[in-house]
């Protein structure tokens, strides 16, 4: 492509929000991201998808009533495609075809091929990195079409596959990047009970069975991730389970298997237990890293031997991304973390910052690889939506927050073609930044209200702190109606006890002489009240004993025996 149809100085961004589609862009580093009256907007509140094709010469956007090719170099529209439902957009290799669910050319927006597919999961189609070969899977079956790019109309070989393979149900098909004829492996899940599943790197056209350039099985396998490095020279396979049958985990149990063309296959053995977040390759297709374990997770460097070259500090990350040159990695924890990113060098194996970005629904690199985007989306969040620029030093360069009521759907960096830029050496200088408008959340231990409260000194001119309860939806310290008498009543001072039980039971014991000494209380010998010891008419007769089973004569309930 000719370098003359982007522009070197303007990283452009499209922009996708309920308030339409718009490209904005930014002259340096001290310039602002904007909007600029030369660059492309739309009023739509249906923009469902926004892209660049690899080579960052068009740009497509849906609008819920066709579909728009603009050209990069002037901005202005290509074609445009009778497409209102297109959900999603994918452009091959070199920018020649848009892939909706529907296939068309980009010079005149002409249908060239078209398929059902029930699924919006695994959808796209494989492409060699020429465009001389096209595949995918339709019903469990791998499509092979074969286009002449030296003919003057490639698109007629969309007329008839040339080459059909049967991979099985759920079977999946990835085409290695690289030179043509390309390498492809196909994964073929277990038919039958204790079957393995298997995968298998083929040479195109050479897919006969007994052809294979290299094979692996495996047992524990629902779900496989194939992911080729930049040279389509290795391929890591990531399984799942999606039920861990040892009970160790509620989301099933995860593997990763490395596959090479030379005919090497291996599994990659983890120093930590626990799920595998994430696998990325570097673009110098010589090495990848793993994100793995248990929080904190950890992250390992490994090369082509699957030997561990680098253990990354632990800490809450869960993502991975290499920028263009593969010489600075970024290492974020996003989702339900609290977005804590680091930036490592990776030539030196160094630290350079550690920045928070919290509510990230989004990260991508520049395509200078010297900045990289953070970005806050919907429907993940509908709230405090915005996207950030930083410098990889972790300056704050840009911040756009979107009002109360708007949302911010995506937004994406305009591609380049390999060579555009030039690697530059990383600096450890200063890079001037701003500050950002979001508040930051606090890092201080929580406490609860009570003891807040006494630390501010309430309580402390005399009178002892009293918590106060609340209530949700009320104002602090407000008391209910019911709890208001309970406390009235007991600010009232209290009667004297009433002793009439106990001066009749008193009365019983003892006789009920008030002029009992202290001695017949106690019972000791009676005392008379008269003048002399002969006067036997008021002595004082000895107490009764008590009738203990005056409850003998009442009536028993039914199931309850007093006895």
């Amino acid at each position: 492509m000719d370098r003359d149809c982007v522009n070197s100085k303007q990283q452009a961004l499209a922009i996708r929000s309920s308030a339409g589609v718009a490209v904005w862009s930014s002259k340096g580093p001290k310039d602002a991201y904007q909007h600029r009256p030369e660059l492309p907007k739309e009023d739509t509140k249906i923009a469902r998808s926004i892209t660049f094709s690899p080579d960052g010469k068009f740009l497509a956007y849906t609008n819920g009533i066709d579909v728009k090719i603009l050209t990069t170099s002037d901005w202005k529209l290509k074609c445009s495609l009778p497409r209102p439902k297109a959900f999603y957009l994918k452009f091959s290799p070199r920018g020649t075809y848009l892939v909706t669910w529907e296939l068309y050319t980009c010079d005149g927006g002409e249908e060239v091929f078209s398929v059902v597919q029930k699924k919006q999961t695994d959808w796209e189609p494989s492409w060699s990195n020429d465009e001389s070969l096209f595949a995918l899977m339709i019903g469990g079956e791998a499509h092979f079409y074969e286009l002449a790019i030296s003919s003057a109309k490639p698109e007629d070989g969309f007329q008839s596959k040339v080459k059909t393979v049967g991979c099985g149900r759920g079977g999946v098909l990835s085409l290695a990047p690289g030179a043509s004829p390309p390498y492809l492996a196909f994964y073929t899940p277990g038919t039958t009970k204790g079957a393995p599943s298997m995968c298998k790197i083929y040479k195109y056209p050479n897919l006969g069975a007994n052809e294979t350039v290299a094979c692996k099985s495996f047992f524990q396998c629902d779900n496989v991730d194939m992911r080729w490095n930049k040279r389509g020279t290795g391929l890591l396979i990531l399984t799942s389970t999606e039920v861990d049958k040892t009970g160790a985990s509620y989301y099933g149990n995860q593997a990763l298997h490395f596959m090479s063309i030379k005919g090497d296959s291996c599994a990659v053995t983890l120093k930590k237990e626990g799920p595998i977040h994430d696998v990325q390759w570097s673009p110098k297709g010589n090495e990848f890293v793993v994100v793995y374990g248990y929080m904190p997770s950890s992250a390992t460097l490994f090369n082509l031997k699957c030997d561990p070259v680098f253990n990354f500090t632990d800490g809450p990350m869960n993502c991975a991304y290499f920028n263009r040159f593969g010489n600075i990695l970024l290492l974020g924890g996003f989702g339900n973390l609290r977005g804590v990113v680091s930036v490592w060098d990776l030539t030196r194996k160094h630290k350079l910052a550690t920045l928070e970005a919290p509510d990230s629904t989004y990260v991508e690199w520049s395509p200078s690889g010297e900045e990289f985007i953070t970005a806050t989306t919907a429907p993940r969040l509908r709230i405090s939506n915005g996207f950030k620029v930083w410098h990889y030093s972790g300056a704050l360069l840009h911040e756009t927050m979107w009002e109360q009521g708007q949302e911010l759907y995506g937004v994406e960096w305009q591609k380049f073609p390999d060579g555009h830029f030039k690697e530059n050496p990383i600096s450890r200088a200063k890079v001037e930044g701003i500050k950002s408008s979001q508040p930051t959340a606090s890092k201080q231990a929580y406490q609860p209200p009570n003891v807040r409260m006494m630390m501010k000194g309430d309580g402390a001119s005399g009178g002892a702190f009293v918590p106060q309860s609340t209530i949700p939806g009320l104002p602090p310290g407000y008391t209910s109606s019911a709890a208001k008498k309970n406390q009235k009543n007991s600010d009232k001072p209290k009667k004297p006890r009433n002793n009439k039980n106990k001066n009749q039971q008193q009365q019983q014991n003892g006789g009920g002489s008030q002029n009992q000494t202290p001695n017949s209380a106690a019972g000791g010998e009676p005392t008379t009240n008269g003048d002399g010891p002969n006067n036997a008419a008021n002595t004082t007769p000895k107490p009764t004993p008590r009738n203990n089973n005056h409850n003998n004569n009442r009536p028993k309930s039914k199931g309850n025996n007093h006895g």
